[in-house]
């Protein structure tokens, strides 16, 4: 097996911005590490910069292809466990660090997506848990990605320029990448700002015109203190109130499995009618997941116009500048959302090619072009 980012100094740029700017830890707090073992130089750096500050990190590898032999041997007792250890990180845990490294981003799509949703619904108690601790801002969390040749084959790229368009996004090609992380942060507070109090969200594109609304709930400003790289401002559409239609520009990508040409119609806040060019049958079984699934968790605004193509991963593609991205099920309660349901699944609209967003009358966005 080959380990990625072996060598690379921007690797250890990652660690010092995640460590040093997305989650500054105290001396005496604890915090998890975890990820595939191909991510073993981001790690590992996490690691050692924790341990310089005096954090207590606990240290969670695991192997790539784990969870594939998971889904193919597990019997329905199996599926339905759940390890206290599991529950006690999210229940106890300060900090959560987490890096994706994928060897195969398609190694689960032959499995049985009844086989993922009796798993995803056993573990709900440990989503909950994450959900209202990080609301509550006792447990905070940062998810990025290291470079492997996976993602550069998902995004049409050669490894080298992959991790060039990834660490681009991360803004380390600039002279002092936490200064530009900060104003991006005053940017996105201006944005929030503009938004607070309003209430009647229309977006419209191709294949699209939906209605929501967002009255009294809180728009996150996403600084690169969750998501790294980040970029985009995120609330919950009043569960009951969303109405339309919208047509997903690009494919959406859940537990390896990849859907095309998504259209959803919403009433009274429910899909009423999803149908897909590829994996219906997948589309629907995820939206009967449970109660909440077919209803609207999030809506994300992205706002990184560093990035500016489709990669096929859902970190950078949900915060490409001049899209929206509608979440499917777990409301992040922060944002006043109550909609509960075992999955959460990104979808990303393309605007930047005649599509508008108003709100309250007022346009937001015109062509990708965001006008606050």
């Amino acid at each position: 097996m080959v380990v990625t980012g072996m060598g690379d100094e921007r690797v250890e740029k990652v660690a010092e911005i995640l460590t040093e700017y997305s989650i500054p830890l105290e001396p005496g707090k604890t915090a998890v590490v975890q990820g595939s073992t191909l991510a073993e130089p981001l790690l590992l750096a996490i690691y050692e910069r924790l341990l310089r500050r005096g954090v207590h990190p606990y240290l969670r590898p695991s192997f790539p292809h784990a969870e594939r032999i998971f889904y193919e041997r597990a019997n329905d007792a199996q599926l339905a466990y759940v390890w206290e250890p599991d529950l006690w990180v999210m229940q106890e845990i300060d900090a959560r660090y987490v890096v994706i490294a994928e060897p195969n981003t398609k190694q689960l799509s032959k499995i049985d997506s009844a086989k993922q949703a009796a798993a995803a619904r056993a573990r709900k108690p440990i989503l909950d848990t994450f959900m209202r601790r990080s609301a509550a801002k006792e447990l905070l969390w940062v998810g990025t990605l290291l470079p492997t040749e996976a993602y550069a084959m998902d995004a049409g790229m050669s490894l080298a320029d992959y991790e060039d368009f990834y660490y681009g996004a991360c803004l380390l090609d600039q002279a002092d990448p936490i200064a530009e992380w900060k104003a991006i942060a005053v940017r996105h507070q201006r944005l929030v700002e503009w938004l607070k109090g309003r209430n009647l969200v229309h977006i419209e594109g191709e294949g699209t015109d939906l209605h929501l609304e967002v009255a009294d709930r809180v728009f996150e400003p996403a600084n690169g203190n969750y998501n790294f790289p980040d970029g985009e401002c995120f609330t919950a559409p009043i569960e009951d109130r969303t109405r339309g239609t919208v047509t997903f520009s690009y494919p959406a990508i859940y537990n390896g499995k990849s859907v095309e040409g998504i259209q959803l119609v919403f009433e009274e806040g429910r899909v009423v009618s999803a149908t897909a060019r590829t994996n219906q049958d997948f589309l629907t079984q995820m939206l009967d997941t449970d109660h909440g699934s077919r209803v609207l968790g999030e809506l994300g605004i992205g706002t990184n116009y560093g990035i500016k193509q489709f990669s096929g991963s859902i970190l950078l593609d949900e915060k490409i500048g001049g899209t929206v991205h509608l979440a499917l099920g777990a409301a992040y309660p922060e944002t006043g959302g109550v909609n509960e349901s075992a999955i959460h699944w990104d979808m990303v609209c393309d605007l930047r090619g005649g599509g508008r967003i108003t709100v309250d009358g007022e346009v937001l966005m015109e062509d990708g072009k965001l006008l606050v």
